[in-house]
């Protein structure tokens, strides 16, 4: 697409400011603008207003139908399609869109998982439009970015909580503000996703039941080659990837995305796109409109776009990285200036985010849990599991004055010499980058790198929003109890305690080192290494107070979306296992007894001659021992998934799966994986690691 193009075409599927402004009446856009720039509730004449004005232009970029997109606990999207369509009673038809079919919509809720919030027979539930989010066309279709609640108005998605919680930051925020003299119109987070994903060829995926059905492979011995040359990050884009990127950019601008970065990962066929900072849901949203057209456009280039966290041992998996800093009216709360050290809301908000993390690392790791990411964390391309904060050596020197009560002093930016007259020198940054840390200082922002590439952001952003809310109302508690000191004093004492009384979260080595896993359990880190570790601490009572105290989820919606999410992680793994026994038996154990019959079958025509076929014979025994072995690991673990399924309470069934189906599946694996190294290329039923990960 041409400079000139991309300009002209660059949103053009998205109702933008621009649209709204020339199609609406004046009162009409200010009181829309109003409400995307202050959260004003809209009435119901102005809704039919911009519902009449959204339908002409949706009906001119040749929409025929509308839906309401929203996000139920599943973590992707769902839509309902609705046309325009209104018979006149005459054999003739309206197009017809009215304000409260923008505003509201009633799917069917029952069969969206809820974690006992709707029974089966209550299957009311209503999408309530979201006008901070732009509505935009799919496929000719008019989508609408909706939340989506039950019939008594418990929140059933994703985005409510969210939108819950950017309010609770929003109130707190502008409290603390209002201490320094600031009076922010609005106050939001910006979060930028970075998004990783693997690409194989279509037809080694169609050949693949465990990436159709699971999004992993299970089974695969190590390729003769992995990622230990490092060629692959950063590399030259292969033509045929490079075109299906090109796509994804003109798609994705189309509809406002502001995808701005796009490479090879380290991973062989891993790749990432990044975008602009966006605000905190809209972000969100542009991310899982990326996922969804990554998957579709794959496939018009005869390739398949994996977004699993670990898709294949061996090589690195994919994470999705949480770039998150709050501003205020344009105002980035998280730009510590030229001199940090004087910059005394930037430390105050550093020392409310910094205890935000520490007292609620361990929802933090519950907001990212998963069984695909339980197969990421801790390995060479993720942090750990460990919750631990980066400063890096700007910001470190500082907060350990503080905390000793010395002259903070930061590091001046220095001018990097290379030695060569013709080349500019660089101006190194105020913080190196730690690629183990969890959650990084990066100059303006943090990067909270736990995040799992196929999950939807609005889990670790609501307790972001909602830890760092509660930081600030502490705050804010703080000075007012103290009315009759001065304000710096007061603010700078609240730093200076609140760094010391948190220092133990404070991190900058290397996450890796077994070392660290001792030292945390020294500080008391919590060190939740797996999704049934973690999942519990959704329903602690000091938890489920924090979010009902900020009103973002009351007791009943965080019970839910713990049984929601307990739920999910034991059916995935009972998928995986259910996937596992079929590969064997209906592809694995009829290869491996193939081959072993024309192996013997060669032995006795050797033998028939008078060779003795030395090797031959030693490799059918292998084979055969392999073949019972199989048989007989696949069987103990069909049984003990059997049982897993019967367990009634979800996290006991948490358990068992992770304690004794897990390792069940590794066994069989391991014994599979090992007859894959000495089966014929021939009789091998599925394409190997070597032909997946690197396709020609």
């Amino acid at each position: 697409m041409s400079h000139d193009k991309v300009t002209e075409e660059y949103g053009s599927l998205l109702f933008t400011d621009a649209d709204m402004q020339e199609r609406l009446p004046k009162p009409t856009y200010k009181e829309l603008r109003r409400t995307i720039k202050e959260g004003k509730p809209l009435d119901l004449h102005v809704a039919n207003e911009i519902a009449h004005a959204m339908k002409d232009w949706a009906l001119e970029q040749g929409a025929t139908h509308f839906t309401h997109w929203f996000q139920p606990l599943t973590g992707i999207t769902s839509e309902k399609h609705d046309s325009f369509i209104t018979p006149k009673g005459d054999g003739t038809i309206l197009m017809a869109f009215s304000g409260k079919e923008l505003v509201q919509g009633e799917p069917d809720a029952s069969s969206f998982p809820s974690g006992g919030l709707r029974a089966t027979f209550e299957a009311r539930g209503y999408t309530v439009w979201d006008p901070m989010s732009p509505a935009f066309i799919k496929d000719e279709v008019l989508c609408i970015p909706t939340a989506f609640i039950s019939y008594t108005g418990e929140a059933l998605d994703k985005k409510t909580p969210l939108m819950r919680s950017e309010v609770a930051l929003e109130k707190q925020a502008k409290r603390m503000l209002r201490l320094f003299g600031k009076q922010p119109r609005r106050v939001c987070t910006t979060v930028g996703p970075e998004q990783e994903y693997f690409l194989i060829s279509e037809e080694d995926y169609k050949a693949r039941p465990d990436l159709i059905l699971t999004g992993r492979t299970l089974f695969g011995c190590e390729p003769a080659k992995g990622q230990e040359l490092e060629e692959h990050y950063f590399g030259a884009i292969r033509p045929s990837v490079n075109a299906f990127m090109k796509e994804v950019d003109d798609e994705l601008w189309k509809l406002g995305v502001p995808l701005r970065t796009k490479h090879n990962e380290v991973a062989p066929c891993q790749h990432e796109f990044a975008p602009i900072f966006e605000q905190g849901p809209l972000a969100i949203d542009d991310n899982l409109l990326t996922m969804e057209k990554l998957k579709l456009l794959a496939t018009h280039h005869d390739l398949a776009c994996l977004e699993h966290e670990k898709p294949f041992d061996y090589v690195n998996g994919s994470g999705k990285h949480n770039n998150w800093s709050i501003s205020a009216d344009g105002e980035n709360l998280l730009e510590p200036g030229a001199s940090p050290e004087d910059n005394l809301q930037f430390l105050v908000v550093l020392a409310c985010l910094v205890a935000a993390v520490d007292e609620h690392a361990d929802l933090l790791r519950a907001s990212v849990a998963s069984a695909g990411n339980d197969r990421r964390l801790g390995a060479n391309e993720a942090p750990p599991a460990i919750i631990s904060v980066f400063l890096g050596d700007a910001l470190t020197p500082v907060v350990e004055a503080l905390i000793k009560k010395e002259h903070a002093e930061s590091q001046d930016r220095e001018e990097i010499d290379l030695g060569v007259p013709a080349l500019p020198n660089v101006l190194r940054d105020n913080t190196d980058r730690n690629r183990t840390s969890p959650f990084a200082f990066t100059g303006n922002k943090f990067e909270f790198r736990m995040c799992g590439s196929q999950q939807n952001l609005s889990d670790p952003n609501v307790v972001l929003n909602t830890a760092v809310a509660e930081q600030f109302d502490r705050f804010c508690a703080y000075v007012s109890e103290r009315s009759d000191e001065a304000f710096p004093t007061v603010a700078m004492r609240f730093v200076r305690h609140t760094f010391r009384d948190h220092e133990r979260i404070l991190f900058d080595g290397n996450g890796y080192a077994n070392a660290w896993e001792a030292e945390a359990e020294r500080r008391g880190l919590p060190n939740l290494k797996s999704t049934a570790d973690a999942l519990p601490c959704l329903i602690k009572p000091e938890n489920i107070a924090l979010f009902d105290r900020y009103g973002v989820l009351n007791e009943s919606e965080s019970h839910a979306r713990y049984v929601a999410a307990a739920e999910q992680y034991a059916k995935l793994i009972n998928i995986e296992a259910n996937t596992m026994s079929y590969m064997v038996r209906h592809m694995y154990l009829p290869a491996l007894i193939d081959y072993s019959g024309e192996l013997a079958t060669a032995v006795a025509t050797k033998a028939e001659i008078g060779i003795t076929g030395r090797s031959e014979k030693e490799l059918t025994r292998r084979i055969t021992d392999g073949i019972d072995a199989i048989s007989d690991a696949v069987a103990t673990l069909e049984a003990k998934n059997k049982e897993a399924r019967s367990i009634e309470d979800c996290g006991r069934q948490d358990r068992v799966y992770h304690d004794e189906v897990l390792p069940l599946m590794e066994e069989l694996r391991t014994h599979v994986d090992g007859m894959e190294r000495f089966c014929g290329h021939d009789w091998w039923p599925v394409p190997s690691y070597n032909k997946m990960l690197f396709y020609v």
